[in-house]
């Protein structure tokens, strides 16, 4: 049973999120991983493509896992932002299967681009088909292989699709860069009908500079 404050749900893709994440930053970027558990993507960071990672976690346990991989770790809720970081002190910011569990999901969005030049984010998809259909046969809140938990233990607080997170990212400012579905563990470019078939989803992130001129946040390589 997850416990109250933990932010680090289990990834049932955990390889698959990793490589995803790692593909999209360049060696020797400097890197901001939060809800960052043991330390285990930092180190293939630190060690695969020479980047400079520090971490962020609320379970003491995990930071010590993380100091004894030799990296730098600092002991902190996330739902109080992250106010001892400094404005553009990193070039990536990762949050993977966190976003969902965290009081006030938009404030966190806007750290992490306010620290990081672009962000990394992966969450679950609750407009996947399994969940609707759970909803509208049974009338419980859904459980499913993705998303495991009864509705009295979930360390999740927020519950949003595909649809929802484009519509945020639209609403603060924020560009998406790339949206990759993920269906059975397997990550896929483009796919029609994603909000519908999607088990959790990849995005990159940045600000939007058309923002300034007053322009719409323009998406690249969106699944319809």
């Amino acid at each position: 049973m997850p416990t109250a404050n933990r932010y680090q749900m289990p990834d049932l893709s955990v390889q698959l999120t990793d490589e995803l994440i790692m593909q999209h930053i360049e060696r020797g970027s400097r890197v901001i991983d939060l809800g960052c558990g043991d330390g285990r993507l930092m180190q293939r960071l630190r060690d695969e493509s020479g980047c400079t990672a520090m971490g962020v976690e609320v379970e003491h346990t995990n930071i010590i896992s993380v100091i004894e991989r030799g990296l730098p770790a600092i002991e902190a809720d996330l739902n109080e932002g992250l106010i001892d970081v400094p404005n553009d002190s990193f070039d990536y910011a990762v949050l993977s299967q966190t976003l969902q569990q965290v009081r006030h999901p938009k404030k966190l969005l806007l750290e992490m681009l306010r620290v990081a030049r672009r962000a990394l984010i992966v969450v679950p998809n609750f407009g996947h088909w399994r969940v609707r259909l759970e909803v509208l046969r049974r009338g419980r809140t859904p459980i499913t292989h993705a998303l495991p938990y009864k509705w009295y233990e979930t360390p999740n607080v927020h519950f949003m699709s595909m649809k929802d997170f484009r519509d945020l990212m639209d609403g603060i400012g924020l560009r998406i860069v790339k949206e990759s579905p993920i269906i059975r563990g397997r990550a896929v470019e483009r796919l029609m009908g994603a909000n519908l078939r999607a088990d959790s989803a990849f995005y990159l992130l940045e600000r939007d500079p058309g923002r300034n001129n007053g322009k719409p946040a323009v998406t690249a390589e969106q699944s319809p």
